[in-house]
């Protein structure tokens, strides 16, 4: 018996604008930000399984970044995304329904990056990608994890990071 490969999409918001007297939570998109939305919409299309479900920080960026990317599955927006521990992020996870086979999770820096390198290292983890991720986890970057089992098994090390992109 083989372990359903499942898919989990890691994408940082897009650009977002700082506007006077509007708070961090509340801040949109910059035009640089709803354009790479889209653009990273079209690649998670072409590039991946239809998405099942979402998991989206409650931030006004990271909600319009999902509307901008064009991605159409139930979402399940969490205010503990906004802020969050790698921890937290995971937790949320551990939560989703396994009728769910490909998950994607609309945070924020510096934690994205966090979640990805913690879960990496499974078989199959790119670590060039891994390496990059390190770097710099630029806004509309999205990082590609298999994980083997069920949602409420992940953990560190056990997925393993198959794609790195930055749509532009």
């Amino acid at each position: 018996m083989t372990a359903l490969q499942r898919s989990l999409v890691l994408l940082r918001h897009a650009k977002s604008a700082y506007p006077t007297g509007v708070p961090d939570h509340e801040r949109p998109l910059a035009p640089r930000g709803v354009r790479e939305a889209a653009l990273a919409g079209d690649w998670l299309r072409a590039n991946l399984p239809a998405i099942d479900a979402v998991l989206c920080s409650t931030a006004t960026r990271a909600r319009e970044t999902l509307e901008r990317s064009g991605i159409d599955a139930p979402v399940r927006y969490a205010e503990r995304l906004y802020g969050a521990t790698p921890g937290t992020v995971i937790e949320q996870i551990n939560h989703v329904s396994d009728a769910a086979n490909t998950l994607l999770v609309v945070g924020h820096e510096p934690t994205i990056s966090e979640v990805a390198i913690v879960l990496a290292g499974a078989d199959g983890t790119d670590t060039v990608a891994v390496e990059r991720i390190s770097a710099k986890f630029p806004t509309s970057a999205i990082a590609v994890l298999r994980v083997a089992g069920r949602w409420k098994e992940v953990e560190p090390g056990g997925a393993a990071l198959v794609d790195f992109h930055v749509p532009r």
